[in-house]
């Protein structure tokens, strides 16, 4: 249990004051006061959950539908008697209440990223059958409509009928009787619920009617006519009905709201909830604060931390900049669970002890902290604080005495999860004892198991802490060379005072610094010169560090870059061997066609010169497919033996050796099925598979078509039509300039789309004699046997 006087002390009462900021009811924002620190980790990890829920809905651009309301819990109260109704301005209040039960229902029902407010329970729902009514019934101001029933409808409807009858029976009787010259104006008011003329006070014996009024001057008597009455008293009577209805009206909207009191009563918590709920993801989304991480390992970790006071003040224009601060004490940050900070006066060592514990208050009370996401904080039993009389973050004023006391206290109250929080420890007394004391309340806290922040400006305490296992000192940083506090506080090295040349700069006599100066002696000097010394080396070792960091994030951008160009590069070709391969296509596919027509001509004509541009377009073509830029080298051989590879510098291609004749100096050589004699002069060394492979281009593909241009089976089965029809293209051209008659092409049954794009390519193919189904042997309807023409 967190003392409330600790709350007061952690101005806890000012975030929660700047949260309720964000309420839409008075009774929302006393249920924002009463947050409090918990220790049950599943409701505090639960109120964060539904707060992270309502914050991820918030950058989404969705804002939870709830308007301003009031507390209708007393108005049920009211309603609890049998019989009992309330006024319309009373029932005025439900509508706003009930229009946000239908537009939160509403929004979240379709959701399914919200399962933690989902848990709600009550969750909220719409009672259009108390909400239709009240808004046809009550008006804005506060006032029964017409459309509350029909019989009012018409008995108002009557009543202005009556009165627009009424005040023309008055216009006749004026023009009529001649009474209008003892008039004192030409009004027709009312008085007292009755229809009056203003007759002057010495004529009013010449009107026949009823004084109703005079007025304040005495000038002039405000008379009935007696012609009226009977209409006035009839205008009465309608509006005593008129009155008994609207009572009739309220009594039975009040019956209904009375039938269900309690389940209104049950959601308008959970109406006050999520109100609360919104104001706190506001609050967090407005200073961009993080959700709080708890751990039950008894370690604190804050990393850029922030007192969420001084970001408002910072917000407001009050503070140019706010320091973070960063700190680890027990669990698994290591074995120190005890920190002294010690430095300059103002220099922010109460402002790092406040944060610590605002931060973890708002922690243990499920609310998001303003830290880095890599904080953490204890789950607490207790948190305990020593931070003077009434002391604010601007000025602190306490006395030993006080101290001491509240002291005494802590060490009875504190525990193994405790946080303690001890401000100027060992201060307003003489400084050896107060030092001592101070030291032993640190060892009995951190026997206890606690963990221990404190502040001081007594060196005895730092060289204790140094000394002491589990205990670290801490700095606030200063600037030697304008004498200026930094509010940055580092870990592991002590702070000092700086008082004297504090004194100084605020223009302390030179006379009065030269003597406390020999007052301290040399040993204080010295352990001025030696902290001195360690912040210049700390301060070059970070430096050190920076560089590096920097140098790191150039390798990896300059990383990054090469990344993108190699990227780049393949991208670029890619493109390019697209590129090619699409103009290789389309140099295949003319050159087929002008071989084609050859291949039918010299069909037709028998003629040699035929075969000569044959073998003309086979070599203009094999030198448009010749890489521009890219010449292997070919290696020549000096002798080969039957069974070597070799590869032939006219075809381009490999070969295997059959046999050598040493006396013509001509080797037979294999490629593909063709046998040949060429001299060794034409023979080089074979290329090599990685070449082959680099080297793969429609000219090779072309190459191997026309040494296998003897086969006589093509199988298309699993191609697309547009493939299928390419291959078949060169398949059928090749065979029929190979001299083959029959050959024989598969391409399966399937849908039958392959098939009949085959035959009906083959039916209109020049090289193409006819085609028929293959027999049971050749594969039925699956293949197509073709007979080319001689």
């Amino acid at each position: 249990m967190i003392a409330a006087e600790t709350l007061a002390r952690l101005e806890f009462n000012k975030l929660l004051t700047e949260i309720a900021r964000h309420a839409h009811s008075q009774s929302s924002f006393d249920l924002i006061q009463t947050i409090s620190p918990g220790t049950n980790l599943e409701l505090l990890r639960e109120r964060s959950g539904r707060i992270r829920e309502l914050r991820a809905l918030q950058r989404l651009g969705i804002s939870i539908s709830i308007s301003s309301f009031e507390d209708i819990r007393p108005l049920l109260d009211l309603l609890k008697p049998a019989g009992a109704f309330l006024t319309p301005q009373d029932l005025l209040l439900f509508i706003p209440v009930l229009d946000n039960f239908k537009n939160i229902a509403r929004q979240f029902s379709h959701r399914d990223d919200i399962p933690l407010l989902k848990t709600i329970d009550p969750q909220l729902k719409g009672f259009p059958d108390i909400l239709e009514p009240l808004t046809a019934s009550i008006d804005h101001d506060g006032s029964i409509m017409d459309s509350a029933s029909s019989f009012l409808k018409e008995t108002r409807r009557a009543k202005r009928t009556l009165a627009g009858r009424i005040r023309k029976k008055i216009e006749e009787i004026i023009r009529d009787s001649g009474i209008e010259i003892f008039l004192q104006d030409d009004f027709i008011t009312q008085r007292s619920g009755r229809w009056v003329i203003p007759v002057r006070m010495d004529s009013k014996g010449m009107v026949k009617g009823v004084v109703h009024d005079v007025s304040s001057s005495g000038e002039t008597a405000f008379m009935e006519p007696l012609e009226i009455i009977p209409f006035v008293n009839e205008l009465e009577n309608l509006a005593a009905e008129e009155k008994a209805e609207e009572i009739r009206v309220l009594r039975q909207l009040s019956s209904w709201i009375r039938e269900d009191a309690e389940e209104l009563a049950a959601r308008f918590e959970t109406l006050l909830l999520l109100d609360m709920l919104n104001s706190i993801a506001r609050f967090a989304e407005e200073f961009d604060l993080e959700s709080a991480n708890l751990n039950e390992q008894g370690e604190l970790r804050l990393v850029d931390a922030r007192h969420p006071l001084l970001l408002m003040m910072q917000k407001r224009g009050m503070l140019a900049r706010v320091e973070p601060l960063g700190l680890q004490l027990g669990g698994g940050s290591g074995p120190d669970s005890v920190m002294v900070i010690t430095g300059p006066n103002a220099g922010g060592k109460t402002i790092a002890l406040k944060t610590a514990g605002m931060l973890s208050l708002m922690a243990l009370c499920g609310l998001p902290v303003s830290a880095g996401p890599r904080s953490t904080f204890p789950l607490l039993d207790t948190l305990l604080v020593d931070i003077g009389d009434e002391q604010s973050i601007e000025q602190s004023h306490s006395t030993f005495s006080a101290h001491a006391a509240r002291i005494t206290t802590i060490l009875g109250q504190a525990g193994a999860r405790s946080l303690v929080l001890l401000d100027e420890l060992g201060a307003g007394t003489e400084p050896l004892q107060g030092a001592a004391i101070a030291c032993g309340v640190l060892s009995e806290l951190q026997q206890q198991g606690c963990l221990v922040i404190a502040t001081t400006h007594l060196s005895e305490i730092i060289g204790f802490v140094h000394r002491s296992p589990g205990m670290i000192n801490a700095g606030m940083e200063f600037d030697d060379n304008s004498f200026t506090p930094l509010y940055r506080l580092i870990v592991g090295e002590p702070g000092q005072s700086h008082a004297v040349e504090i004194a100084r700069r605020f223009g302390m006599p030179e006379r009065v610094i030269t003597f406390a100066r020999q007052m301290l002696g040399s040993a204080g000097s010295e352990f001025a010169s030696l902290l001195t010394e360690l912040r210049r080396r700390r301060a070059e070792l970070e430096k050190t560090r920076q560089e590096l960091d920097q140098r790191e994030k150039r390798l990896t951008d300059r990383d990054t870059e090469l990344k993108l160009r190699a990227a780049e590069v393949d991208k670029i070709r890619r493109e390019a061997a697209e590129k090619a391969w699409d103009d290789a296509k389309e140099l295949i596919s003319t050159s087929r066609r002008k071989m084609n027509m050859l291949l039918e001509e010299l069909k037709r004509e028998k003629r040699s010169d035929i075969v000569d541009k044959l073998r003309r377009s086979e070599a203009e073509l094999t030198e448009q497919l010749k890489p521009q830029n890219v010449k292997p080298e070919l290696l020549p051989l000096e002798r080969v033996k039957a069974g070597d590879s070799v590869h032939l510098r006219s075809l381009g291609c490999d070969a295997v050796v059959l046999s050598t004749d040493e006396r013509s100096g001509k080797v037979r050589v294999r490629a593909g099925r063709m046998e040949l004699d060429l001299q060794l002069a034409e023979l080089a060394k074979p290329q090599s598979k990685s070449e082959t492979g680099r080297k793969k281009t429609p000219a090779g593909t072309w190459r191997v078509n026309i040494e296998e241009s003897d086969q006589r089976e093509l199988k298309l089965i699993g191609m697309r039509v547009d493939e299928a029809l390419a291959e078949l293209e060169t398949f059928i051209s090749h065979a029929a300039a190979a001299g083959v008659r029959e050959v024989r092409v598969i391409h399966g049954i399937g849908t039958g789309r392959l098939r009949d794009a085959v035959r009906e390519e083959l039916g209109r193919h020049p090289l193409v004699e006819n085609h028929r189904s293959g027999e049971p042997h050749e594969g039925r309807d699956g293949a197509t046997v073709v007979t080319l023409r001689n």
